[in-house]
């Protein structure tokens, strides 16, 4: 006991706390219970972080030390494709106001959370982290890739001028309890999720979206929480981190739908809408760099993960966000 309280007490504010990765955190932070840490979550309830101003004040009520950096605007696809200026002066405004308060409220350490789609559409694979500014990202969501590509130039900005240890992660695609389950504007996993749920229920076929054929590297909410937590403690590079399942675990969209089907022991017709758009092939990372500074992390299975995800889906139903 006295070696904890002799340690300097972090708080540690979580933007976008009550979203898909907020919530994993929340739930993996309870658990590890550190007594010298306290944990502060806030959603667009608790602050506008567009605005400067509300963005400040929320720092100066719970004075951090430590901020993990989740909120941004996002989409799927579709929403992005016909949303890509609204995406990018969104997530610039919310990104420069949080990473420009922790400079000035003297916070020790910022995790920013970036996403694959930052990386060049055309390039070799797999992608690293020494490779996101070698081109430009896909069409189809720009605006947001490009937001999040200056929170890299920023963290740098920031320790080069003012020697602030501000860094970020790269997810691969995330998935798990309390994601957004909204068929038009989900990610694909939830969406699936939903799609297969009212097929059940409605006694009707299941449709997937495009050709099924894209390939993807998708990552459970609570591995990332895990992972979320050993940056903020352990991990002091400004330069982000890959935070991914190997290679050999890229799956396609009709392998995540086949194990969403399965999950639900659903028996009706499956289809695939080839008339829809597939977006990006494929964006294959590599996590060499998580494998060398963490080399004895375990990752949930897949199909695992999916079939806890559908069951809090399921059990969550009329609360959940859809």
């Amino acid at each position: 006991m006295a070696d904890s309280q002799s340690k300097p007490c972090r708080t540690i504010l979580v933007t976008g706390g009550t979203g898909l990765v907020g919530m994993a955190i929340k739930e993996i932070a309870e658990i590890g219970n550190q007594t010298n840490e306290k944990w502060v979550f806030v959603s667009s309830k608790d602050a506008d972080l567009t605005s400067e101003a509300e963005t400040c004040a929320l720092f100066e009520k719970h004075k951090p030390t430590h901020v993990i950096h989740l909120a941004a605007m996002v989409g799927g696809l579709f929403s992005n494709l016909k949303y890509n200026l609204d995406f990018w002066r969104i997530n610039i405004k919310i990104n420069d106001n949080v990473l420009h308060n922790a400079y000035k409220h003297n916070v020790r350490k910022v995790v920013s959370c970036l996403s694959t789609c930052i990386f060049p559409d055309k390039t070799t694979y797999p992608i690293d982290e020494s490779m996101i500014h070698n081109g430009p990202p896909h069409d189809s969501n720009f605006g947001y890739a490009y937001a999040k590509r200056m929170i890299d130039v920023q963290n740098k900005a920031y320790h080069s001028q003012h020697g602030c240890m501000f860094t970020s992660v790269i997810p691969t695609n995330v998935f798990g309890p309390h994601d957004n389950f909204n068929l038009e504007n989900g990610h694909v996993i939830p969406g699936l999720i939903h799609k297969v749920y009212r097929a059940k229920e409605d006694d009707t076929p299941f449709t997937i979206w495009g050709t099924g054929s894209p390939l993807r590297q998708f990552i459970y909410s609570k591995d990332l929480a895990r992972l979320f937590i050993w940056v903020l403690h352990e991990y002091d590079e400004v330069n982000p981190i890959i935070l991914s399942v190997g290679e050999e675990d890229e799956v396609s969209i009709k392998e995540v739908a086949d194990m969403v089907v399965d999950a639900y022991e659903f028996k009706g017709n499956v289809f695939l809408d080839t008339s829809k758009s597939d977006g990006q092939f494929k964006k294959t990372a590599s996590n060499a760099k998580l494998k060398s500074l963490f080399p004895d992390f375990k990752f949930t299975p897949i199909k695992q993960a999916l079939k806890e995800t559908v069951t809090w889906f399921v059990d969550n139903y009329e609360t959940a966000r859809k």
